[in-house]
């Protein structure tokens, strides 16, 4: 106890001496701290901003732009990379020798070429393949694609898309209170019955009935060439897409060794008693092996989903509008140093947090139980 003691208060007085240093310097060279500049007019504008946003907005709404933009490439990243990993990673055991050899080359392509070079060469590739937009591709009826990213026509704004998204999510909803109701039916009388398909018929035909009752607005916003560049639709930066790439590939590759050991620690015994009941090699992986091999899957997942998180903040190399890069620049016009540094490291630190209790709630749930 008085060794806990001592070394707390060797903590605390370290802790101490270098707040008060800084303070002393911050003081010394007349530079304000606090967070009040927050609410000062940042002054600059943010490509491929999550909310509105403009250059007459603070600082505090520029920072939250920069978080939405990371929490968005990290998100997709993240839903990518689990089915380009598992994926791989299934292709990587086939007894197929080419399509085995395929998915090994492209692990170890991908695990020994540094993420950062790999979003140098994806970003050059956007802008050296691609023709400008004067000459961009056409290879559909209002997509195009240039070295300005990818542009493509969405519907035009209406009422009755927020409600067409409330419906998906309220049928969605039901489709996942379909299946457990469904699984319980099965674990009680072993009957299989046609949940999903049921639960998928539900989320498309909510989103239908009320896009026909709102209407059937049919109105899309189109793209066109106006000067040197397009305007109307959606953009799809070459930023964000080799952000995005980089990160996926880079990080599925790791994704991908780690499902084929989660699937090889399930015994070769497993299998073999789940083919003699009859059961087809596709509900053998779904139903037997995947399940066991969560266990093992489950832990390092979880690193590599908070690995491509922090690797997202190499965004800044790319130009890509991310939270570090809107910090860099919040602090090179306010030179809150400290303070920018310490929102970077509270944000990253929200997210790791947040996704480590998600994967960790996740991996008691699927925790096999004896009984």
């Amino acid at each position: 106890m008085l060794f806990q003691v001592v070394v707390l208060l060797l903590a605390l007085s370290i802790g101490y001496a270098l707040f008060s240093n800084t303070q002393a310097n911050l003081e010394r060279q007349s530079i304000a701290t606090g967070f009040g500049f927050l609410q000062n007019e940042a002054g600059f504008e943010i490509g491929e901003p999550a909310i509105d946003y403009s250059a007459a907005d603070s600082y505090g709404r520029a920072l939250l732009v920069g978080a939405l933009n990371t929490l968005k490439v990290s998100f997709v990243g993240i839903v990518f990379t689990l089915l380009l990993g598992t994926i791989v990673g299934i292709a990587r055991l086939s007894h197929n020798w080419l399509v085995s050899r395929l998915s090994g080359v492209f692990i170890e392509v991908m695990q020994n070429i540094p993420i950062l070079l790999q979003l140098f060469f994806w970003y050059a590739l956007f802008y050296e393949a691609f023709p400008s937009p004067r000459q961009a591709l056409n290879p559909l009826q209002g997509v195009f694609l240039c070295n300005r990213g990818l542009i493509f026509g969405v519907p035009a704004e209406h009422p009755a898309h927020s409600a067409m998204l409330i419906a998906l999510l309220l049928g969605m909803l039901g489709w996942w209170l379909l299946v457990r109701r469904g699984h319980k039916i099965q674990d009680r009388t072993g009957r299989i019955l046609p949940m999903h398909r049921i639960g998928m018929v539900l989320s498309l035909l909510l989103p239908l009935l009320v896009w026909l009752f709102a209407g059937a607005p049919t109105a899309m916003d189109i793209p066109s060439l106006q000067g040197f560049n397009f305007a109307g639709g959606v953009t799809v930066s070459p930023e964000f897409s080799a952000l995005l790439i980089g990160l996926v590939l880079y990080t599925s590759a790791f994704v991908a060794e780690i499902v084929r050991a989660g699937i090889q620690s399930v015994s070769r015994g497993q299998v073999e008693a789940a083919m003699s009941i009859g059961l087809r090699p596709g509900q053998v992986l779904r139903l037997v092996i995947l399940p066991q091999a969560l266990r093992v899957i489950i832990p390092p997942l979880t690193s590599q989903m908070l690995n491509l998180t922090k690797n997202s903040s190499l965004a800044i190399a790319i130009g890509y509008s991310d939270f570090v890069s809107v910090a860099n620049t919040t602090i090179n016009q306010t030179g809150q140093a400290i303070e920018g540094v310490a929102l970077i490291m509270l944000v990253y630190l929200f997210f790791s947090l947040s996704t480590s209790v998600f994967m960790n709630w996740y991996n008691k749930k699927m925790m096999l139980v004896e009984r």
